[in-house]
């Protein structure tokens, strides 16, 4: 649940949203790109553009035509950092939302145990009033 929520404040910030179109704009166009250059598959193709812009490279794919070669090499110059930035912005996000929830917790519990002791404060000074208007 707690993925959940995290999930849908990121989309709902029009920063996040951006960044994320942007990576997947990236990613397409690599996939499109490399279709048409290698004539790779468009899972293979997204498959390499995912793995060669997260810096994984298993080395089971690689270009074999001099234009996907050139390509790759300015797809890699372009997508890594905004891969990167998207990754790292997603984590932040994720750490920023674990920290507010435990807050939230936390604050909960302080206001509980306010409320708890109010609540025995009262209950005493209705018990002495109760007290004093018997020996009334």
């Amino acid at each position: 649940m707690f993925f959940i929520r995290t999930l849908i404040s990121f989309l709902r910030d029009d920063e996040y949203r951006d960044l994320l179109i942007t990576t997947l704009i990236i990613i397409f166009s690599g996939t499109f790109v490399y279709h048409y250059l290698e004539g790779w598959s468009y899972i293979d193709s997204f498959y390499f553009s995912v793995v060669t812009l997260t810096t994984i490279g298993y080395g089971d794919f690689s270009p074999q035509t001099d234009g996907g070669k050139l390509f790759t090499v300015l797809y890699i110059i372009v997508g890594i950092g905004m891969i990167l930035s998207f990754i790292n912005t997603i984590q932040h996000h994720y750490t920023y939302m674990k920290h507010k929830e435990k807050r939230e917790i936390l604050k909960n519990r302080a206001f509980k145990k306010s409320e708890d002791k109010m609540n025995a404060r009262i209950d005493r000074k209705i018990e002495e009033m109760m007290e004093e208007k018997k020996e009334q």
